[in-house]
């Protein structure tokens, strides 16, 4: 049987073509895979870097809660702090006007307490003063008289007795004020008369009739005395350079 020609042309060429036409499928599918294979690994790339930002974006939000959480923990332990600053310094600020008013309440203390023995002890000195008054009378008295030796040493003995009362007056401060020859001085002497003699100066204290006391400088009694008219003024201290003595105290020294 024969085969037309074109027929066989068409056979051939269709023979020449299958195995080109089989070869072209299998390149397609080829690339077809490769292609998929990409995209399978751009998609998981791109799912992966999804994940990656998703975590990141995570951990960033949980770390900006814990930096939001310690800032609060800092700002609210400052503010314990600034209280704690606060409280002590109010401490410090209340001990310290404890203790002044402490050291105030000692001296006043001590204050009033040695007031209260000088009074004390102004109040039984000036009991005393009139007995003062009387040995110092009698033993006057006594030594203007003829007396036996016995009798003279019994005076000796209350001569003795006043001294000794004298010396407790002056360790409790207490000086007598006899200012006979000395210049009248009305703020511890009480002038009683008035003596004319031309020979001392005017408003002399010629007399002690009852001699004054004076304790830590405050007048206990003033000293009853007279005071001299008819004299000379007594002329005005003179001013003596810082450190030394006045004319008048240097004199008084010298004696």
């Amino acid at each position: 049987m024969k085969i037309p020609v074109e027929d066989a042309v068409e056979t051939a060429d269709e023979k020449d073509d299958a195995p080109q036409t089989a070869g072209a499928t299998d390149s397609i599918d080829a690339e077809e895979a490769t292609m998929t294979e990409e995209e399978m690994v751009e998609a998981a790339i791109r799912a992966g870097e999804q994940a990656a930002d998703d975590d990141f974006k995570l951990k960033f939000e949980q770390a900006q809660k814990e930096l939001a959480d310690v800032r609060s923990e800092l700002d609210a332990a400052a503010e314990a702090q600034k209280a704690a600053e606060d409280k002590a310094h109010e401490a410090a600020e209340r001990t310290a006007r404890l203790q002044a008013d402490w050291e105030n309440f000692r001296r006043r203390t001590a204050n009033e307490r040695l007031a209260e023995r000088e009074r004390a002890t102004e109040k039984l000195v000036c009991a005393l003063l009139p007995v003062v008054d009387d040995i110092e009378r009698a033993i006057d008295h006594a030594r203007t008289l003829d007396m036996a030796d016995d009798f003279s040493q019994f005076v000796d003995g209350v001569d003795a007795v006043h001294s000794k009362m004298l010396d407790v007056f002056a360790h409790e401060g207490v000086e007598p004020i006899d200012p006979k020859g000395e210049a009248f001085d009305p703020l511890e002497q009480q002038a009683v008369g008035r003596v004319e003699d031309a020979s001392q100066y005017d408003e002399t204290v010629n007399d002690v009739y009852q001699k004054g006391y004076r304790m830590a400088g405050h007048v206990l009694r003033s000293a009853m005395v007279t005071v001299t008219y008819g004299g000379e003024k007594r002329p005005a201290p003179e001013e003596a350079p810082e450190g030394e003595p006045a004319a008048d105290e240097a004199t008084g020294s010298e004696e």
